[in-house]
C-alpha cells in the first residue's frame, strides 16, 4: 500500500477506534459516523487531505491487507479494535468451531489462569486462521504462543462472539476452560 495511504489508514483507525473526539466526531452506538464528516475532519488534520473524497477512501481500503474499515449507507465506521469507553454495539454471531489466539508465552500463562479478557479494548479479539493469530502474535514476541479457542462450545454455553470481518472474531470475555494451548 502506498505510505499516504498508510499514514491516511493509521489516522482513520484512531479517529474510528480510539479518538474519535480528537477529530470532531460523535460515532453512533454502532461505531458509524457520516463519511463527510470524517472527510471535514481529515480535512481539518492535514492540508493534502482537504480534497479528499469517498472514492480516496475506497480506494485506501482496497489496497490494504486489513480489512479494517467499511463504509454503507453514506456512513463508514472500523470493523474492530476500539477502545473508546462506549460501548460499540454488535450483533452476535455463531462462532467456527474454533478460533486462535496469538500472544506472548508469559501472557499465556497468565490467560490459561484467568481466561481471555478485552485488556484495553471493548472485546476480546480473536483470528479466524492460525496464520493471522501467529502475525498478531509475533508484532509482541520472538516465541509466539497459539491458544486454541473452543469458540463454538463457548458459544453455546453462552459467551457472545461477533465477526468483525472475515479474519477476525470479537468476543466478550473467554474462560480459561475453553482455552488450549496448541
Amino acid at each position: 500500500m502506498r505510505e499516504d495511504l498508510v499514514r491516511l489508514s493509521k489516522t482513520i483507525s484512531h479517529a474510528l477506534r480510539h479518538k474519535p473526539e480528537q477529530y470532531g466526531l460523535t460515532l453512533d452506538n454502532e461505531g458509524w459516523v457520516p463519511v463527510q464528516e470524517l472527510l471535514e475532519a481529515l480535512g481539518r488534520r492535514r492540508s493534502q487531505w482537504v480534497s479528499l473524497t469517498e472514492a480516496d477512501l475506497r480506494e485506501m481500503m482496497a489496497q490494504s491487507e486489513k480489512q479494517r474499515f467499511e463504509i454503507q449507507d453514506g456512513k463508514i465506521r472500523a470493523f474492530y479494535g476500539h477502545s473508546i469507553p462506549e460501548r460499540v454495539e454488535r450483533e452476535p454471531s455463531v462462532p467456527p468451531v474454533v478460533l486462535y489466539h496469538g500472544t506472548t508465552p508469559k501472557a499465556a500463562a497468565l490467560i490459561r489462569q484467568e481466561g481471555l479478557k478485552p485488556m484495553r479494548r471493548q472485546y476480546v479479539h480473536l483470528s479466524a486462521e492460525k496464520e493471522a493469530a501467529l502475525q498478531v502474535a509475533r508484532r509482541r514476541t520472538n516465541h509466539p504462543v497459539i491458544l486454541k479457542v473452543a469458540a463454538r462450545e463457548a458459544y453455546r454455553q453462552g459467551i457472545r462472539f461477533y465477526l468483525g470481518n472475515e479474519m477476525v472474531w470479537l468476543a466478550e470475555p473467554i474462560p480459561a476452560r475453553f482455552i488450549i494451548q496448541e
